[in-house]
């Protein structure tokens, strides 16, 4: 079997013992077959009452723990985790799925590989529902957003994310979606404009609350909503799209 980014990877079917260091699928593993869960990343929030062995960060993961915890497969993301980890994991003889998303459509054509090639399982149904729940066109009117991720420095959702792809698909366009980075820094009067319809500011990564992040903008309004509906994907894409075009009204 050959993973997102063409590595072939061996894995026993099904798979019984699985580490995930992306937090999106920690989640959409979890609820499917939550058993076959060993370990996660210190990010893995969701679902709430995981317990599972942490293995630290995406950016730095305890390889040592990881080998010891002995899985069937090791679950990364390009974007999530370094090329370096999934090296030393592989070189340690543990078998490693890197996942490529930068659009919605990638999404559930990766996570049905994942879950039906690479884990064994089959497509779990959550699944099938999400892609439907995504398949409804999207509203006629056209809004122009921008979607910061990081102050001091102000950074921005830019080219080639999934982020940006789910926007154009609720009818929202990226005004720093022709960037060359999918993340750049921008200076906040950028942001701040009448060519902003609406700034949408989540709760991840960066933690914009009522009280840190609407103070900075006096042009632009501000509309805060829920980063997991923003950049997860997953079980967060079944409600996703309704969950942001109600934050918009």
């Amino acid at each position: 079997m050959l993973d997102d980014l063409g590595h072939a990877v061996a894995v026993p079917a099904p798979a019984t013992r699985v580490v995930s260091l992306v937090p999106s699928l920690t989640e959409a593993i979890a609820a499917t077959r939550p058993g076959s869960l060993v370990g996660a990343t210190d990010w893995c929030t969701h679902p709430g009452d995981l317990t599972v062995t942490r293995v630290r960060g995406t950016k730095n993961p305890d390889r040592a723990a990881i080998v010891d915890l002995r899985p069937d497969l090791v679950v990364t993301n390009q974007e999530e985790n370094r090329e370096l980890d999934v090296r030393r994991l592989r070189e340690a003889g543990i078998a490693v799925w890197v996942t490529r998303i930068e659009t919605v459509a990638e999404s559930f054509a990766s996570m049905r590989r994942l879950f039906d090639l690479a884990l064994g399982w089959g497509v779990p149904a959550w699944l099938e529902r999400a892609e439907a729940a995504w398949e409804q066109p999207a509203p006629a009117r056209r809004r122009r957003v921008a979607v910061p991720i990081w102050r001091d420095p102000w950074m921005v959702v830019g080219s080639r994310t999934f982020t940006g792809d789910l926007l154009d698909r609720l009818g929202l366009d990226n005004v720093f979606g022709d960037s060359g980075d999918r993340y750049p820094q921008v200076d906040l009067s950028a942001i701040d404009t009448d060519r902003v319809d609406v700034v949408l500011l989540p709760d991840e990564p960066y933690v914009f609350t009522p009280d840190d992040g609407p103070e900075a903008f006096d042009t632009a309004p501000v509309v805060h909503v829920s980063g997991r509906a923003l950049t997860w994907y997953g079980p967060a894409q079944l409600t996703a799209r309704d969950e942001i075009l109600t934050a918009l009204g």
